[in-house]
């Protein structure tokens, strides 16, 4: 009778841990190779995002995040970018070559992080979180269709303050609205 309570708290046990595991309890390592708890982020909101140097939204796609970042950066939200080479190897280069890429044309001030998997089996931790976590809670059209996630460079995970992911045309038109109000009161930038 003991042994068989004993295996079965240990296979319990897996998953209890997983429970207390959210977005903010990984570390991953920064563009610099420095290794960063995402934890320092607790508290905003997160817009997770995986990049690329050579894709055909490269260029809109890294104005748009600087802008919301430069925007939306004092209230409390990040953008937390990280290097992908899975769709169609458009992120071919290393980390000190994308980190001088997106500094000399955009002038990023948001945080990047060291080139990653974000989906498959070699995916990073923290994005399988993510996406394990989106599918099991939003309603209606998920990422759950899709085998391993993610399927393109530039798809974004929202997180609100208190790690719940979003949809994602909710929280878009929501940080809109913020945008168009920054602007207008401050005039554009």
């Amino acid at each position: 009778m003991i042994p068989a309570v004993l295996l079965l708290l240990l296979l319990l046990l897996p998953e209890s841990l997983q429970k207390d595991k959210d977005f903010y309890t990984f570390k991953v390592v920064n563009i610099r190779g420095k290794l960063v708890s995402l934890e320092k982020y607790r508290g905003s909101v997160s817009l997770a995002v995986n990049v690329a140097s050579q894709c055909g939204y490269t260029d809109g796609h890294y104005k748009a995040l600087q802008q919301l970042q430069r925007d939306l950066g004092s209230s409390h939200f990040n953008v937390l970018a990280f290097p992908c080479n899975q769709f169609g190897h458009q992120e071919p280069d290393g980390d000190r070559e994308i980190e001088s890429f997106i500094r000399r044309n955009y002038s990023v001030t948001f945080p990047m992080f060291s080139k990653i998997a974000v989906s498959g089996t070699g995916a990073n931790a923290a994005f399988k979180y993510l996406i394990g976590a989106e599918q099991s809670s939003l309603e209606g059209p998920s990422r759950s269709s899709q085998p391993n996630g993610l399927k393109r460079h530039f798809f974004s995970h929202k997180l609100d303050c208190d790690n719940q992911p979003q949809d994602p045309d909710r929280l878009f038109q929501r940080c809109f609205l913020a945008t168009v109000t920054t602007i207008n009161v401050q005039g554009p930038s």
